[in-house]
């Protein structure tokens, strides 16, 4: 609340009429409105008036006809405030009368007229779902679980059918369901049915601050468009004692150059004369953060599996149907009317949350990778209560790092002594030192900017398309820590091969069937050009590990490698066979492609390996046969699904200031 030092001027032989705001208080100066001869005031007041006198020496007053006098210099000023709001207009008086040296009777007199009136711009700043009354904090915004400070939602879903396009972009409130994603805010009055002539109350908000919220009022059950973008100012209409509803939009997302605070005033203008200015006398203001998206990790339970159906991918789509089934999580399909021959349902999009007291919906983050997944996003997913945003751009600019295989999200962990409660966002980079491939700035410049998942850049520009996902993920643990990071190991994989040959199964095949070219145990072991190439892979993978470690605040207990091998294609890195860590975690189910590694005794050496690795955290394995579907073409079983999952328990605004 914000009351505007007011000093009011008094005219001789005048009453003057003013409104006082509840909370503020108004001087005069008693000094101006006296006679010249005059040396000498008193004064009297109304029940709901309080005042007190400044600058007037006290041990100089004196009393007359039961009056008390107050002597009077060029600086002494009464000070007032009014105790209670108005029942009518002028309810509140103050009268001055001034004495001349050695008279007993008033030489004249002045007078003032108030009206009180009670005015206050709500919100719910203590983030409880309810507006409460003239919080003390709602000016501000602070994080933290006695933190304050209202929170909006990026009106980014679609509640109407009648809707072309997300709900902020059109300034019409469609239904009460696009209501209800809006913050809620009261303008509350207490007064008088009138206010005085020459008054009016106004909300308005910064030039600055209009194109990233909307504001709708509720009037005759009918909600206008009354601030927002073109619109800085509304004037209010004043009905006397009363609750004016507003709802409160969020338009855009925090972003480079945009913090995501926003800020609303409602003001109390007075009006002087025709042609000037209206003046504040009164400004109470609430701030609002608009709720950043929360990326999920794959640790998180799932909601819904995402897949597509091509033409060759029957057996891969099958297998993925039966492990979802018996997950027993929903799965939706996307058919080649809509993908057009793209299977790469990891790489289009990406799934998260926004989240306030009052609500909560999933969101869909569009990838700027534009393949023929491109309208699938907000073709099958935007709608009621499930949002969608996207950042363009320049087609010239986007790489395969750009897609979000690129783009994944750790379990929450605690880093150097700072939590991460909500995790942190893993993205792929170039070597520090180099020119590579980088993932565009617009979207690493919307990601940092959510703040809540301070993201982290590994290098994989050494891999041939660039994905964090080709050699590393997260899966659950029963234990306190409640995950493990799997990496991709050359290293692992080639102790695995050694054993084998040891043992006496030299001879035994890799990729039997599918290479035109036999490898064995023995060969790829012998084979110079393997060896090297994998030693640099691994080499990469650990240089990644150690930030994984110190970002993250990981020991090697918290790690399993996995077996994996690579080749190399014009200087950057394939997987050589189905590389296992790029899997799709259910829960405790997993489903891993299939390595089509040696079988020795009837079943897969590195298949073995990987389940007697994963079975203390009570994960069970399902191996898919990707290798013709996806592996040929670059990718794997994460790269052809993808999954919605639950919001994290932790509520982001009860973070330590990230």
């Amino acid at each position: 609340m914000q009351g505007l030092s007011r000093t009011l001027r008094l005219d001789r032989g005048q009453r003057l009429q003013a409104v006082c705001v509840l909370g503020t208080s108004l001087s005069v100066d008693v000094n101006g409105g006296a006679p010249l001869e005059c040396k000498w005031f008193s004064f009297r007041h109304s029940p709901n008036v309080e005042l007190k006198v400044l600058n007037s020496d006290a041990s100089q007053q004196k009393v007359i006809n039961g009056e008390k006098l107050w002597p009077l210099s060029i600086k002494t000023l009464v000070e007032f405030q009014m105790t209670a709001p108005s029942t009518e207009t002028n309810d509140g008086k103050i009268t001055f009368a001034y004495y001349g040296k050695g008279s007993d009777v008033p030489v004249d007199k002045a007078g003032i007229y108030l009206t009180g009136i009670e005015i206050s711009l709500d919100v719910d700043a203590d983030r409880d779902g309810k507006v409460e009354k003239n919080n003390p904090n709602k000016a501000t915004w602070t994080w933290g679980p006695e933190g304050q400070g209202a929170i909006l939602l990026v009106n980014c879903d679609k509640d109407s059918l009648l809707s072309r396009t997300v709900d902020g972009d059109d300034n019409v409130a469609m239904s009460k369901l696009d209501i209800l994603d809006m913050s809620k805010m009261l303008l509350r009055i207490q007064g008088p049915e009138k206010l005085p002539t020459g008054y009016n109350l106004m909300l308005y908000i910064s030039a600055t601050d209009a194109p990233s919220l909307g504001v709708f009022h509720l009037n005759n059950k009918v909600y206008k468009h009354v601030l927002g973008r073109h619109k800085l100012f509304y004037k209010v209409r004043y009905t006397g004692t009363g609750e004016m509803e507003f709802y409160v939009e969020g338009l855009r997302f925090p972003d480079e150059g945009f913090n995501g605070l926003v800020t609303i005033k409602a003001s109390l203008l007075e009006t002087q004369m025709q042609g000037i200015p209206d003046t504040p006398i009164f400004t109470d203001l609430v701030t609002f953060r608009i709720a950043p998206l929360i990326i999920t990790p794959n640790t998180l339970d799932p909601v819904e599996v995402f897949v597509c159906s091509v033409k060759d991918n029957y057996l891969f789509l099958k297998a993925i149907k039966t492990l979802v089934s018996e997950a027993n999580y929903n799965i939706q399909v996307c058919f080649e009317d809509v993908n057009r021959g793209d299977r790469w349902m990891q790489d289009e999009m990406e799934f998260g949350y926004i989240q306030a007291p009052h609500k909560s919906f999933p969101v869909v983050l569009d990838s700027p990778r534009d393949g023929e997944l491109k309208d699938f996003p907000i073709r099958e997913l935007l709608g009621p209560d499930f949002g969608y945003v996207t950042k363009l751009a320049a087609s010239s600019k986007v790489t395969s790092l750009d897609s979000f295989g690129n783009l994944e999200v750790s379990p929450p962990v605690t880093a150097a002594g700072k939590k991460y409660p909500l995790g942190r966002i893993l993205i792929g980079s170039s070597f520090p030192t180099s020119s590579g491939r980088r993932m565009t700035k617009v979207v690493r410049d919307f990601l940092y900017a959510q703040r809540v998942q301070s993201p982290i850049e590994l290098f994989t520009d050494w891999l041939y398309v660039g994905h964090v996902d080709e050699f590393m993920t997260f899966v659950p643990a029963p234990d306190q820590k409640g995950f493990r990071l799997i990496l991709a190991s050359p290293a692992t994989c080639f102790r695995i091969l050694q054993d084998k040959k040891q043992e006496g199964h030299g001879d035994v095949g890799i990729l039997q069937g599918f290479e035109t070219k036999r490898w064995t145990v023995t060969k790829i072991l012998s084979t110079d050009a393997i060896v090297h190439e994998n030693r640099y892979v691994q080499h990469c993978i650990d240089w990644n590990r150690d930030i994984l470690k110190t970002e993250l605040g990981l020991t090697e207990d918290d790690i399993i490698d996995i077996p994996a091998l690579f080749k190399l294609h014009n200087g950057q890195a394939l997987a050589f066979f189905p590389n296992m860590v790029n899997m799709i975690v259910l829960g405790k189910d997993l489903g891993i492609p299939k390595p089509y590694g040696p079988v020795i005794k009837e079943t897969c050496c590195l298949e073995d390996y990987v389940i007697d690795q994963l079975k203390p955290l009570e994960l069970r394995c399902t191996f898919i046969d990707d290798i013709v579907s996806y592996h040929k073409k670059l990718g794997e079983v994460h790269c052809g699904t993808n999954v919605r999952r639950k919001p994290f328990p932790f509520k982001w605004w009860q973070m330590e200031e990230p």
